[in-house]
């Protein structure tokens, strides 16, 4: 069965019954090796790697999302002149790329963003991997244009790369129930596609571990996998695990378990083969140990050195916010696979 899922994958023939059915039926430990086969095959053995820092403006936020921990925690918004402090930070410590984001609110409109970015690209030779389709749908309201005209002033101002965050789930009933105020799937697919339209290339996510299914899951890898071969304008794929500490949300689930984090690696790698070939492990949320293993369950990124990830770290990310270059090419060679370091748009350094 495995061998003919193999061969399905790489021939783009895998279906969402086919998915389903490998989750809830096939030995874990055969579907991890089908998709370490895969990874193998499709990208080598090279573990990829980004220098970077997060940089979040703001924890105010006007959403409400059920599993946030971030919000309002320290109700702080930095000026600009921090936000230039914590780049030049970031240049002195080898970053080749800032991400830049935060909460939402009604003041930030198209000119303060456009403003920041051009004064960032103006002081500093770096990626801004910026914003997400959330911020983009609050922004245009804000400033009462539509999203592709906004999108288009972030291009045009040096945003270089938008982040597929605000994706969660794209099935709408279950975002109703976990962040009811957030774009629709529709909304969040017509945005990405714009970006992608007009030369911004976009992460693509998923936050699974809540209260979604299995189904609902393989819903919103399709949704990613038809997009990407409309556009081709996603880098890479991101599974992260919800984390419940300090959260509504987190009353109700107790969040993924550790099969269930490797599954979600190991069946993103059979849908997407080489369609989105770049899939990341996220080890902030899923600890270094386990990140090693999933990186033998099909993925082949292991992000970056995140100088700052508060939203984890409000979430229950206790794996630190930061990990050396150092480090990442440790935990790499330990596994018998080979480090490489990548800019933002997976070329390599």
């Amino acid at each position: 069965m495995l061998e003919e899922i193999y061969e399905k994958s790489l021939n783009n023939k895998i279906t969402p019954d086919d998915a389903l059915d490998l989750v809830i039926n096939a030995n874990p430990f055969e579907l991890f090796d089908t998709a370490n086969k895969l990874r193998e095959e499709i990208v080598g053995n090279k573990v990829t790697y980004v220098v970077n820092k997060a940089i979040d403006i703001t924890d105010q936020c006007m959403i409400g999302c059920k599993f946030c921990s971030f919000r309002n925690h320290e109700n702080y918004v930095m000026t600009n002149d921090e936000i230039y402090d914590s780049i030049n930070d970031a240049k002195l410590n080898g970053a080749t790329e800032i991400c830049l984001f935060g909460g939402i609110t009604k003041d930030m409109d198209i000119d303060y963003y456009c403003d920041l970015i051009k004064n960032i690209k103006n002081k500093f030779d770096i990626c801004l991997h910026a914003l997400s389709p959330a911020e983009i749908y609050q922004v245009s309201l804000n400033s009462n244009i539509t999203t592709y005209e906004s999108l288009t002033r972030l291009k045009n101002a040096g945003m270089d790369t938008m982040t597929g965050a605000s994706a969660e789930i794209l099935v709408d009933a279950i975002r109703q129930q976990i962040c009811p105020n957030k774009l629709s799937t529709s909304d969040w697919v017509s945005i990405i596609k714009q970006a992608h339209k007009i030369g911004i290339p976009t992460t693509s996510t998923i936050m699974y571990g809540s209260i979604e299914s299995w189904e609902d899951r393989i819903e919103h890898l399709f949704i990613l996998k038809q997009i990407q071969e409309q556009t081709n304008g996603f880098t890479e794929f991101v599974p992260m695990t919800f984390l419940g500490e300090n959260n509504e949300l987190g009353k109700q689930s107790n969040g993924a378990t550790g099969i269930e984090d490797l599954k979600m690696h190991a069946i993103s790698r059979i849908i997407f083969g080489r369609t989105i070939p770049n899939i990341q492990v996220s080890w902030v949320k899923l600890g270094l140990r386990m990140t090693q293993v999933a990186l033998d369950c099909g993925a082949n990124d292991i992000g970056g050195t995140m100088f700052e990830d508060k939203i984890s770290t409000a979430a229950g990310g206790g794996f630190g916010g930061f990990l050396s270059v150092e480090k990442i090419e440790q935990l790499i060679k330990d596994i018998g696979r080979q480090p490489q370091q990548r800019n933002t748009k997976y070329e390599y350094i």
